[in-house]
This record gives C-alpha cells, structure tokens and sequence, in this order.
C-alpha cells in the first residue's frame, strides 16, 4: 500500500514563499512603493497583511487585476 501523499497548507505554502523571497532580497515593503513598483509592471506577487486598511487594500486590489499580478491575503 501507498501512504498518503501530504500536502501543503496555504499558509505554509505563503510562508515558504516569504522565506524565498526574503533570501533573495528582491522585495518591496510598505503601500506607496508597492504602488509605484505594480504601476511599474516589476511584481510578480502581492502579499497583503491581514490588518490593511480597506481603502489601500481595495485599491491594491484593483491594481491587481493586470494579468501578470498575482495577489494574496496573509
């Protein structure tokens, strides 16, 4: 018999992409520079805190509907 393939959580699969990204520097951090660097075309992802306050999450959100943006809540 086969065991049971254990798969990731969602939480431990944005933690381990923090740890990536984190060990390659190539971050940004804070509202106005994620603005600047999504208007830029420079991002891959967007993590936003859980805590964000609605009006720039929703504009975040917005911002996030180019194609190439990928965006998530932690």
């Amino acid at each position: 018999m086969v065991p049971a393939r254990k798969t990731k959580k969602p939480l431990e699969l944005i933690n381990s992409r923090l740890q990536l990204v984190m060990k390659s520097g190539k971050y940004v951090l804070g509202y106005k520079k994620t603005l600047k660097t999504i208007t830029q075309g420079k991002v891959k992802l967007v993590i936003l805190a859980y805590n964000c306050p609605a009006l720039g999450k929703s504009e975040i959100e917005y911002y996030a509907m180019y194609p190439s943006l990928q965006w998530q809540q932690y």
